[in-house]
């Protein structure tokens, strides 16, 4: 990676879609193409799992991640009943990621589907011990379930209970099986080229080499390859640079 780490819903009911979609659109593309799976994916491993990894000098710098069950009042903003996935199927993982001062935080928090939370704390181990840097890293319930203002806030997510922009399919962050990350540097760029964020339409040109713009065939694309995950920005017409989901979509 170059420089100094410049990588990077039946139909849901209408009103649910309105709420929690801005025309900002991350998991938008081959979601309406391919049907998403009937049933959720089944359960895991571990509710409760500690993995310090070194991650640089001193006890501070360690990557830590634990996971952990979570609650429907964790999640009243972007779970519901009818959701593709329960909540018993999810996961939080807090972890510690390396921030965009340059340095490591430990308040990272990420709602994921309970059967890759594993994998996925391999990926952010990955990624902290390259220092890529993360702007802040907390639930979109934090946004009331807006995936609007999580992106204006370069929040890195997951699970959001919503269908894919323009769509009627569920968006794979429905299943907890999608990332985004550092979205105002990898912004979804629509197929005419418009970017909804407007400080945001600066990283429309992929040359740059800011902290946390993400590349092709860069580290953090392989890293997220090694658990089998595709990324958006390999889409064909419109392009999704912050996205990262389990089956590429």
């Amino acid at each position: 990676m170059p420089g100094r780490w410049t990588v990077r819903a039946t139909a849901v009911v209408t009103a649910f879609a309105a709420a929690t979609l801005g025309a900002t659109g991350c998991g938008q593309g081959a979601d309406r193409s391919a049907p998403e799976p009937a049933t959720p994916p089944t359960q895991p491993s571990p509710t409760a799992v500690s993995t310090p990894s070194g991650g640089g000098t001193g006890a501070k710098q360690q990557f830590r991640a634990r996971i952990t069950k979570v609650t429907a009042r964790q999640l009243r903003h972007s779970w519901r009943r009818g959701c593709p996935v329960p909540v018993s199927g999810l996961r939080m993982i807090e972890m510690t990621y390396w921030g965009m001062d340059g340095r490591p935080h430990a308040d990272g928090r990420l709602v994921v589907n309970a059967r890759v939370a594993d994998d996925l704390v391999t990926v952010f181990r990955k990624l902290y011990r390259m220092r890529y840097p993360i702007r802040r890293m907390e639930p979109v319930d934090v946004y009331k379930g807006s995936d609007f203002d999580s992106i204006e806030a370069d929040n890195t997510s997951a699970f959001n209970c919503r269908p894919a922009t323009g769509s009627s399919s569920w968006s794979q962050h429905a299943y907890g099986l999608a990332i985004d990350i550092n979205p105002c540097e990898n912004p979804y760029v629509s197929a005419n080229g418009t970017v909804a964020h407007r400080k945001c339409v600066k990283f429309k040109n992929r040359k740059r080499r800011d902290p946390g713009v993400i590349h092709k065939g860069d580290a953090v694309v392989k890293a997220f390859a090694s658990i089998g995950w595709g990324w958006g920005g390999d889409w064909r017409g419109a392009k999704d640079y912050q996205h990262f989901s389990s089956n590429g979509r």
